[in-house]
């Protein structure tokens, strides 16, 4: 398992423990992580999961995918580590990664 932090936009933080192969989205909605509506169900034709990745993650998470940057337009507040989290996958070399949830979604 890898060990997941998404901070929810008042300060709650919930530490998951994440099956690698499923989203970040997944875990959260999963887990009843408020701010992270998912729409769309992952299919990243939205941009209601919308998070912040830590700064200390941005190099090992990488740069949103074309199709997905496209989305992020339609994101509340986009910045420079904006992720939709439907598009992060959980793998072991992110054990330990945290997320931000937005004040609100698109």
């Amino acid at each position: 398992m890898t060990k997941l932090t998404i901070v929810a936009f008042d300060g709650t933080r919930f530490e998951l423990e994440a099956e690698p192969g499923t989203t970040v989205m997944e875990n959260a909605v999963r887990n009843s992580v408020p701010g992270i509506e998912a729409e769309c169900g992952g299919a990243c034709a939205c941009a209601t999961c919308h998070v912040y990745v830590d700064d200390a993650w941005t190099e090992q998470v990488g740069p949103p995918a074309p199709m997905e940057e496209d989305m992020l337009d339609f994101a509340f507040e986009v910045k420079p580590t904006s992720r939709l989290s439907c598009q992060i996958k959980v793998k072991p070399e992110l054990d330990g990664l945290v997320v931000h949830v937005p004040e609100r979604q698109a």
